[in-house]
């Protein structure tokens, strides 16, 4: 029997130094599953279990059972005989009690031993899958706003289920990228958006949200094409995306000897050839940032060739001239091209042609020469050569560029 409770506290041991669990810890959980045995397993003179009971685990003993009773001064003061214990009894078991002690006397079963073994065998067996999903939730966690290479396991209708190593992944329809195919065995790289506590108890790993969709895919396949992004050379200021079609990307560098766009699109554009690849040959634009806001503005409209942009810092607006056959240009296809630059910038874009600028001045009698710079200055002069702007509600363009 020796034995067999030596072998028990060795197996706990080296489970804990295995699994990284906290051995004190472990025990205690295992004692309190041995009570709850010894409570389904054995019953009182009354009917009753114990409601007051303490179960030790030691190495010497194994597994011990003490009730816990509270000395009364009599037998008329005892309420309930599985919980309370007169005076004079419990000077038989240790002459130094007074009335108000607990006493904890042995009730361990003489079969204990295989209650307790079959009791601990279940326990460590559920704190071992606890500790793994713990681990394993830790360290996705950790990778949160980050991609990893996934291979994709099943394609359901709501869903596609990758692997991502130690645990899975789940891809939903809302981040499917749109136009693309999903097929078994496919490497795919993913974004991850979060991990959930609330599916560990109830799978095997915790289940980790990916995307295809998210900006941060690009930033992040960005940071890993581009050494001078991984070094802190170049930065990411800025991105605006419509995934499966078109992102722009805004970059900007401290070092006056870096050209940002030309060291994100690479030598013969190795680098940025290989981000639009991974993303089944999504456009990617490549912008050079600015503290400027109408040149910041003028280069988020690339492709198209902007001949001014006045700022109106009160209204957070930009009105934007370009060339007549740069129009279309300007605004992209259902407006996409100035969706993005707004989202970009964080500004509000009306784009017009010369023309339509030129009509407007000769309604108001405005030459070139009294335009002023700014757009402000502009309106209190009473000069205005955009309509007025679109309420917010009708306003097609995010105001916020995507990070």
């Amino acid at each position: 029997m020796s034995n067999q409770k030596s072998d028990l506290m060795d197996a706990i041991t080296l489970l804990a130094r295995e699994k990284d669990i906290d051995e004190d810890s472990l025990i205690e959980t295992i004692e309190e599953a041995l009570k709850a045995a010894y409570r389904k397993n054995s019953k009182t003179s009354t009917g009753s279990t114990h409601q007051n009971l303490s179960v030790y685990l030691t190495r010497k003993e194994g597994a011990r059972v003490f009730a816990r009773k509270t000395i009364v001064e009599n037998a008329e003061d005892i309420e309930d005989p599985e919980t309370q214990i007169v005076l004079a009894e419990a000077l038989k078991i240790r002459a130094d009690f007074h009335v108000g002690d607990i006493v904890e006397i042995d009730v361990t079963p003489s079969d204990f031993g295989r209650v307790a073994a079959q009791a601990a065998k279940q326990m460590l067996v559920q704190r071992i899958r606890e500790a793994e999903r713990g681990k394993i939730y830790e360290e996705y966690a950790e990778k949160e706003n980050e991609i990893l290479t996934a291979i994709v396991q099943r394609v359901e209708p709501r869903a596609v289920y990758v692997e991502l190593g130690r645990t899975e992944g789940v891809l939903e329809s809302s981040q499917f990228m749109p136009g693309e195919e999903y097929r078994a065995n496919d490497h795919i790289k993913v974004y991850v958006l979060r991990v959930h506590r609330n599916h560990m108890e109830h799978a095997r790993t915790p289940q980790v949200l990916v995307s295809r969709i998210h900006p941060g895919l690009v930033k992040r396949l960005f940071e890993i094409e581009v050494p001078e992004i991984a070094a802190g050379i170049v930065q990411i200021k800025s991105i605006a995306r419509e995934a499966g079609s078109r992102t722009k990307l805004a970059v900007y560098s401290a070092e006056p000897m870096i050209d940002p766009v030309g060291a994100c699109v690479g030598p013969r554009g190795s680098r940025v050839e290989r981000v639009v690849n991974e993303l089944k040959g999504e456009k990617i634009d490549i912008i050079k940032w600015s503290p400027d806001p109408a040149e910041f503005v003028a280069n988020a409209l690339n492709p198209a060739h902007v001949v001014s942009v006045f700022i109106s810092e009160a209204e957070k607006i930009c009105r934007v001239v370009v060339p007549d056959m740069q129009l279309s240009l300007a605004i992209g296809k259902e407006g996409q091209n100035a969706r993005l630059a707004a989202k970009l910038t964080g500004w509000k874009i009306d784009i017009k042609s010369e023309t339509q600028v030129a009509e407007l001045m000769r309604e108001q009698g405005i030459t070139m020469e009294d335009i002023p710079s700014d757009y402000d200055d502009m309106m209190d002069q009473g000069m205005d050569l955009m309509p007025p702007m679109p309420d917010n509600e009708d306003w097609p363009y995010p105001l916020e560029p995507e990070a």
